[in-house]
């Protein structure tokens, strides 16, 4: 980081004081969270969206490289604060560059910050975070190589019982899938022997990059560059790989594949199609397929074959068991508009319906509650899953955990940030 003083001005995390008396949230219980966000993109404005919907945060600070994402955000972040009656985002709260994220890490009435910038800053921009005092919710995956998953896991160790560190699976927090995984880790599929996982994804239209720097246009278009994503297979295939393993409680042990880039935009070098097969503890076999193109968002799927049945989850298509315990949540199946009866009843198309909701709510209690929430080892642990099957399929040959693990991978994204300063 370039704010050197900064760094340096920090506390020792072992002798910090996390927050300043007025906000210790056990003796003033209403008091609200002042909320920082830090990349103010589109995913990023959908979660602080849903914090604010859901929870008692004031959000007081912006921070972002393009002025012109911090326009759009303070005007819907100030219509969020005033439905709550807060007032609107200060303009000298407000911080744009390269080093904006640590001048908003610097305000003292900030006590959490959302982090949703690309995922290359993820690392950095959470160890920033943590070092300052704030609590932190990092939109996944945690990294785009291995030494910044390494990175996430020592943090881990670092915040322990003094900030709440959250990384943003918001999927295993909806509902159905919740309760899919305790039935699953219940043994009621009996032995899980195999598992299909699918993330069928339209493809990502490009931004207009007319009249601007390669930097510049990359950064609009991270998601189609692998050195600053890390692929389609990171940022979207990851959630049901953290899936898989939340239900068998392990990571696998190595993985091969193949994928590639093809029939696809003419701007970006990330591959928007791959197939994973992925080897767990006890021989449990894992198929993965992933795309990323065309213009149809195809099914999202969890699959669990045991031996005494088989559980499944989709995106819209239910949650469900089938064989000796029978068991549904209810979502609709199919994709037909719900008659009233069905809406009366409580039954939803998308089985994520609260997703966000339950995420954003735990995360934001935890502070409330001085319970913190530590997700450094389980968001490097995905995503290191994810980086496996990524690295199988791009060496087209079987890469092991291990070997991957203390390979310390690094990924140069690349970028003259300096040039957003002026």
């Amino acid at each position: 980081m370039e704010r050197r003083d900064f760094i340096k001005g920090a506390t020792a995390l072992s002798t910090l004081t996390i927050l300043k008396p007025e906000t210790v949230f056990g003796s003033k219980a209403n008091s609200a969270i002042n909320m920082g966000f830090i990349g103010c993109g589109s995913r990023g404005t959908t979660d602080i969206s849903s914090m604010s919907r859901h929870t008692n945060i004031n959000i007081n600070a912006l921070a972002d490289i393009f002025a012109d994402q911090l326009d759009k955000a303070k005007i819907k972040m100030d219509q969020l604060n005033a439905a709550k009656g807060f007032g609107e985002v200060q303009k000298s709260n407000i911080y744009r560059g390269s080093e904006a994220y640590l001048e908003l890490l610097e305000n003292d009435q900030v006590d959490a910050v959302l982090i949703s910038s690309p995922c290359y800053t993820h690392p950095e921009f959470l160890e920033a975070a943590v070092k300052a005092g704030k609590h932190a919710y990092c939109e996944k995956p945690a990294a785009i190589d291995v030494a910044g998953c390494r990175r996430i896991e020592k943090l881990g160790q670092t915040a322990k019982g003094k900030v709440s560190l959250a990384i943003g699976f918001q999927v295993p927090h909806a509902t159905p899938y919740a309760e899919m995984i305790r039935r699953v880790r219940r043994g009621d599929i009996g032995k899980v022997i195999n598992v299909q996982l699918y993330y069928l994804a339209s493809e990502i239209p490009i931004k207009p990059y007319d009249h601007m720097s390669y930097d510049e246009a990359r950064i609009r278009n991270h998601f189609h560059f692998r050195e600053l994503s890390g692929g389609t297979l990171l940022d979207q295939g990851i959630h049901m790989l953290d899936i898989c393993n939340q239900a068998l409680q392990t990571h696998p042990v190595k993985a091969n594949g193949s994928g590639g880039l093809k029939g696809g935009t003419e701007f970006g070098n990330a591959w928007n199609h791959y197939q994973a097969l992925y080897e767990y503890p006890e021989g449990i076999n894992v198929s993965y397929h992933s795309t990323q193109l065309g213009p149809v968002f195809g099914d999202v799927c969890a699959r669990f074959i045991g031996t005494k049945g088989m559980a499944e989850a989709h995106y819209s298509g239910g949650v469900f068991i089938s064989g000796d315990n029978e068991w549904d949540s209810g979502i609709a199946k199919g994709k037909a508009e719900l008659t009233e009866e069905q809406r009366a009843a409580g039954v939803f198309l998308s089985s994520l319906h609260n997703a966000d909701e339950n995420k954003h709510k735990s995360f934001i209690q935890s502070i409330e509650s001085g319970n913190y929430l530590n997700e450094a080892e389980r968001g490097a642990e995905s995503t290191l899953t994810a980086i496996l099957g990524r690295n199988a399929a791009e060496a087209q040959d079987t890469v092991y955990w291990d070997e991957l693990h203390y390979s310390n991978q690094v990924i140069d994204p690349a970028l003259d940030l300096k040039q957003f300063d002026r």
